[in-house]
């Protein structure tokens, strides 16, 4: 099982409205737990195929990309706004830019 697997696994922010709060989803555990017990809702058909792929990715059958596409979909669904997080390191400093252009 691969409960904390993150490396594959671009961290989504989804800002849900009960109660109001921010969850960053970095880990497939991250994503278990809030689909279990923060979630608005548990009967939409997105939600109910996002805790299956989230199975499926902890038990290695998908790649945790897959399972993250469900998720957004399952936010979309249920009108929980998603914000894809660039993890630290990603675009900093690009030597072919001019040195204005670079971070």
């Amino acid at each position: 099982m691969c409960w904390n697997t993150s490396s594959a696994f671009t961290p989504v922010a989804l800002s849900l409205s009960r109660p109001v709060s921010r969850k960053i989803v970095r880990t497939l555990g991250d994503a278990a737990y809030l689909l279990i017990n923060d979630w608005p809702f548990d009967d939409g058909e997105e939600y109910v195929a996002a805790v299956k792929a989230c199975v499926d990715a902890i038990s290695g059958k998908i790649a945790p990309e897959q399972f993250r596409e469900a998720l957004l979909r399952a936010a979309e669904e249920a009108g929980i706004a998603a914000l894809s997080l660039v993890p630290q390191g990603v675009g900093q400093r690009r030597p072919d830019l001019p040195p204005a252009m670079r971070t």
